[in-house]
């Protein structure tokens, strides 16, 4: 991700496919304020004294935060994931999150991590800094298979190793767009408690579903507690606050016989990364859940439009520009997810990083190789368009763009 960065900022006059970035055209600097008060005035109302309140904005605070209740009623509203404030960990983003789950589930060099591929580099990143063995599971249209999930499981037992997570994002995944279907959610809770492994899921885009078609998170099907839920703030409310969450509710009993949930025990891996979450942070999202009645499907139906509009513009331009009497001859197809931040693009030829800044320099459109996000090869001739916050008549030139670079490329 710093090399896509990197490359939007030497060709800043090139249009960017390559960014998952959230669209910025609803954010008012007036709001800041506004939700800080709204949050102030909250903890008033619940009769906190005001040197508490100070001291809860201004100073260091809780290890796993203090904004755990609105965050769990708005799980509850949201995602009808009814969990105590207690099984809440407030984090740094989504990474530090993955960070502190990762840090506290695995303990042996054989444990491994298995994960849907292709999947965000964030997770593979996270891994790696631990030194933990990933095993990518490759995802098909209807994204992963629950048998091969625990036909992995099993030959990993086989091998004298241990399936300890899976990581998986079952909602408009990045970068592939695939929504696992119903039946497939309830048989992979199922292979977590037949293999005895826990399931993380990353759910960021979720709540921009069509109206009619969400779908139910894993977590709240959870019935045994399988399933640590990873989940951000960057694409519901802004990224700049850089807040997450980590729900792990499951059960943990210490030497001394003292039960607590797992994101209490995590504690101290969180402790270690970042001390805290920003207080800052924490009252500005705490007061827009307030300002919102913690429900956030709702405050962000206006966003999704502006998503799903995005997402059709995108679809359009693509059949416009290569139709179908025309795939074979530039080797062009793609997928039609119905929700999500990104498509993604099959091509003729190899698709990577160099690939990608010549199209940036020569042809004023930039895109992210989907090699990038496969575990153990593949997706060599791919490349993922993220569309979120780019304007529908830039998104139109942009393929046109992206379509004069696929004719000026030989297939091989």
């Amino acid at each position: 991700m710093r090399i896509l960065s990197e490359t939007a900022m030497r060709f800043p006059d090139a249009l960017s496919f390559s960014s998952g970035a959230p669209y910025d055209g609803n954010y008012d600097l007036a709001d800041l304020p506004l939700h800080l008060d709204r949050y102030i005035k909250h903890l008033r109302d619940r009769g906190i004294p005001e040197q508490r309140i100070t001291r809860t904005v201004f100073q260091y605070g809780p290890v796993n935060g203090f904004i755990q209740d609105e965050v769990a009623r708005m799980l509850k509203q949201d995602e009808d994931i009814d969990v105590p404030a207690e099984a809440i960990m407030i984090t740094h983003g989504f990474q530090e999150a993955a960070l502190v789950a990762l840090r506290g589930l695995f303990a042996s060099p054989d444990d491994v991590l298995l994960s849907v591929s292709p999947a965000y580099v964030g997770i593979r990143g996270a891994a790696r800094m631990l030194d933990i063995p990933i095993q990518g599971i490759t995802e098909g249209p209807d994204g992963l298979d629950p048998e091969e999930v625990a036909a992995a499981a099993r030959a990993l037992r086989a091998e004298g190793k241990r399936a300890v997570a899976l990581y998986v994002n079952p909602d408009f995944s990045n970068p592939g767009g695939t929504v696992l279907p119903l039946e497939a959610r309830r048989r992979l809770l199922e292979v977590a408690a037949e293999e005895d492994f826990i399931i993380l899921e990353d759910n960021p885009y979720g709540l921009f579903a069509r109206d009619g078609e969400t779908m139910p998170t894993l977590k709240s099907l959870d019935t045994e507690r399988r399933v640590a839920y990873l989940g951000s703030f960057a694409k519901s409310a802004f990224p700049g606050a850089r807040l997450g969450y980590l729900v792990a509710d499951q059960p943990v009993t210490d030497s001394t016989g003292t039960t607590r949930t797992l994101a209490q025990t995590l504690s101290k891996a969180k402790a270690m990364y970042s001390v805290g979450s920003s207080s800052l942070s924490q009252a500005v999202i705490g007061g827009f859940l307030v300002d919102n009645d913690y429900d956030l499907r709702s405050a962000t139906r206006q966003l999704a439009a502006v998503y799903l509009e995005r997402l059709d513009v995108l679809l359009a331009a693509l059949a416009e520009t290569f139709p179908a009497e025309r795939h074979a001859e530039h080797g062009v197809s793609w997928n039609s997810p119905r929700g999500g931040f990104f498509v993604t693009l099959q091509v003729g030829f190899v698709a990577d990083l160099a690939g990608m800044e010549v199209s940036a320099r020569d042809f004023g459109v930039s895109w992210a190789p989907m090699s990038m996000f496969h575990i153990g090869g593949g997706g060599d001739r791919e490349i993922r368009l993220g569309f979120t916050n780019l304007a529908p008549e830039a998104i139109r030139e942009g393929v046109t763009r992206l379509a004069r670079y696929i004719a000026a490329t030989p297939r091989d």
